[in-house]
């Protein structure tokens, strides 16, 4: 299997994995992230209600980790490499 179509194979997957999508009647069509990922932001919530942490800092936090993980742009990168590797 050439890179290119290793890394494509895996791109599809990641697709599969972050395009879970919930439609909110208020809100329309709203994507949903891995259920890793929703666990985090869960205990994150858990520990601002519980006055564990303060609710800005959540809210600091939670953003920190959703620009930084940013996958699409993962997933564009590893097509690139494929790309410059074939």
């Amino acid at each position: 299997m050439s890179t290119l179509t290793r890394n494509l194979s895996g791109s599809r997957e990641m697709m599969k994995t972050y395009c879970r999508r919930v439609e909110i009647p208020m809100l329309g069509e709203v994507a949903v992230p891995p259920p890793d990922k929703l666990t985090y932001y869960a205990g994150l919530g858990v520990l601002a209600a519980l006055q564990v942490i303060e609710w800005p800092l959540a809210l600091v936090i939670t953003a920190g980790h959703l620009l930084a993980d940013q996958h699409y742009s993962g997933l564009v990168k590893g097509v690139g490499e494929a790309l410059e590797s074939a």
